[in-house]
């Protein structure tokens, strides 16, 4: 799996590219993204600029940040962190929000450096939809963002901090849940067990989307959460890109609490066509799709480098 393509929708609304000289778009409907190109001669915070003395401009409800760098994606994303930190005030109806709108043209994900975004969280604490792509150096902090009904964390591998500070973050009417926990050889230094807080459904009551994705231990995770209370709440589990064979479907397809979702998402697996069949034949929804041959014993992610 590849992320080809940069973001036309998020939280609800349409995703424009905006460049300076241009007018602001529907500020009812849509969101503006800022991003340089490898040749551009104005940097991304100049962009930004630009963009904050446009008339109207404190009426944006959200912002996608794409590219903020024409050198290596391993270079300084200070610069970035610290003008959007600073524009609140100019955006003080921002409730949407993206950081790191990044293809693999441009940058693959396992080579995005974020760095610590806590300031810039802390700085918009009424954000109510969150994306971020790329893990290197990546902090959220303390995260208490009290009307977040949205967060999504993409990464070849996030760090068992990163993990962490979602666990104990303050999110009292989250509904969507989504991280990429990846593998090891990406940056992936979290365990299952970072993943118990979830587990009896009292970290997150509102939750109804769990999607925790993309991991090299999809098998332990899919075993941890088979028999969780939190499985009452949810709509979706989405273990999907990751690594899961019979092993951790086993413990789904045995588990009465799984029949209550309407969904279960295991899109990119290692099962096997019986075992998929078994799965199938559950009374919900159930993607078994994608299904990778597991030759020599070799599994991997969707979303690695």
């Amino acid at each position: 799996m590849t992320i080809g393509e940069h973001l036309t929708q998020f939280g609800g609304l349409q995703v424009q590219q905006w460049e300076p000289g241009q007018p602001l778009g529907d500020t009812a409907t849509t969101i503006h993204r800022i991003a340089v190109d490898y040749d551009d001669e104005t940097a991304w915070t100049d962009k930004f600029r630009a963009f904050l003395a446009l008339s109207g401009v404190e009426q944006s409800q959200g912002l996608v940040v794409g590219l903020w760098t024409d050198e290596n994606m391993d270079g300084d994303s200070a610069p970035m962190i610290e003008a959007l930190t600073a524009a609140h005030m100019h955006l003080p109806n921002l409730k949407t929000l993206f950081i790191g709108d990044i293809t693999y043209e441009e940058n693959e994900v396992s080579w995005i450096t974020q760095g610590d975004l806590s300031p810039v969280l802390s700085a918009y604490p009424h954000l109510t939809h969150l994306g971020i792509r790329g893990g290197n150096e990546l902090s959220l902090g303390q995260l208490h963002l009290p009307e977040l009904r949205e967060l999504i964390v993409q990464a070849g591998g996030l760090s068992a901090e990163v993990v962490r500070e979602v666990m104990n973050a303050t999110l009292p009417r989250l509904e969507h849940l989504e991280l990429y926990l990846g593998e090891e050889n990406y940056g992936a230094t979290s365990a299952a067990d970072d993943l118990t807080p979830l587990l009896d459904g009292s970290r997150f009551p509102a939750l109804t989307y769990l999607g925790l994705k993309n991991s090299d231990h999809q098998d332990e995770i899919a075993q941890m959460f088979a028999h969780a209370p939190i499985l009452e709440q949810l709509d979706v589990l989405d273990l999907s890109l990751g690594t899961l064979t019979d092993e951790g479907a086993a413990a789904l397809l045995d588990s009465d609490r799984v029949k209550t979702l309407k969904k279960l998402n295991l899109t990119h697996h290692f099962c096997t066509e019986g075992m998929m069949e078994k799965l199938n034949a559950l009374p919900i929804e159930v993607d078994t799709s994608d299904h990778q041959d597991d030759e020599d014993d070799w599994r991997f992610v969707a979303l690695g480098e």
